[in-house]
């Protein structure tokens, strides 16, 4: 089973903000799972950890999660953050694919699974 980290805007200006973040990748993460790959949502891992430590330790946190993963899908507007556009530096770096919509990453995880079929 492949997995797939989903990546997108955190922060936001007020706490219902940070939720209305946190609910967008909940979604997409929910999608990758009917998908049939698991998914990692950091969105819901660091939830409520907000002003716990500083932001740079949930970061590296989840860039040492992120490179375990087979696949990034970047929520909507992840172009403003600072965090999603690290994680998608890490993943390019790391060579890992990154998909920007829902269909593309149906599209790669079909071929994936037709492959590995294909080697049994």
């Amino acid at each position: 089973m492949k997995v797939v980290y989903v990546a997108g805007p955190f922060r936001g200006p007020h706490s219902w903000a940070i939720e209305q973040n946190i609910r967008r990748a909940e979604d997409l993460a929910l999608e990758v799972w009917r998908l049939g790959a698991a998914c990692v949502c950091p969105h819901a891992n660091t939830r409520f950890f907000q002003g716990a430590l500083p932001d740079k330790v949930f970061l590296d946190g989840d860039l040492a999660i992120l490179q375990r993963c087979d696949a990034v899908l970047m929520v909507s507007a992840w172009e403003k953050s600072v965090g999603s556009q690290e994680e998608r530096r890490e993943a390019i770096r790391c060579q890992i694919p990154v998909f920007y919509s829902l269909p593309d990453l149906a599209e790669w995880l079909l071929r994936e699974q037709e492959e590995e079929a294909m080697t049994k």
